[in-house]
């Protein structure tokens, strides 16, 4: 379970797995679980590419009290290191996560507006005004 609150999201460009248990390793945690993409249910009017099925969809670390979570780009996005950081606002109440939303993307750029997906009830993306870079996901 994603603990209600922000937490920090790291984006590898095909290192995630490598990472995640390096840093699994220097900080004693518990074994990291890997979702990839190819394992993600699938949608057959746009095929996952070869390319992209061993890529890590998502995983995280809990490193004392805080959760890290991690994933690989997709192909074709770009991962720029220092840029691969991004937060996601995590929170059980639907109304708060919209207005969250609907505020932050003000003057920003929204890659994916609110919508339910096989992980999440309400997940959304955008980059706000001053360029940080915000997942917004429901957790019961």
């Amino acid at each position: 379970m994603v603990p209600i609150g922000i937490n920090v999201y790291v984006t590898f460009n095909g290192t995630c797995r490598q990472a995640v248990e390096f840093y699994a390793d220097a900080f004693k945690t518990e074994k990291p679980q890997f979702m990839t993409f190819g394992e993600s249910p699938q949608n057959p009017e746009y095929p996952l590419p070869e390319e992209a099925k061993d890529l890590i969809m998502h995983t995280r670390l809990t490193i004392k009290n805080d959760v890290i979570m991690f994933s690989d780009t997709f192909p074709g996005s770009p991962v720029v290191v220092g840029n691969n950081i991004s937060l996601a606002f995590v929170s059980d109440e639907p109304n708060e996560l919209n207005a969250a939303f609907e505020k932050l993307k003000q003057g920003g750029h929204v890659s994916m507006e609110l919508q339910e997906t096989f992980f999440s009830k309400c997940y959304g993306k955008m980059k706000d005004q001053f360029g940080i870079e915000w997942q917004i996901s429901h957790e019961e």
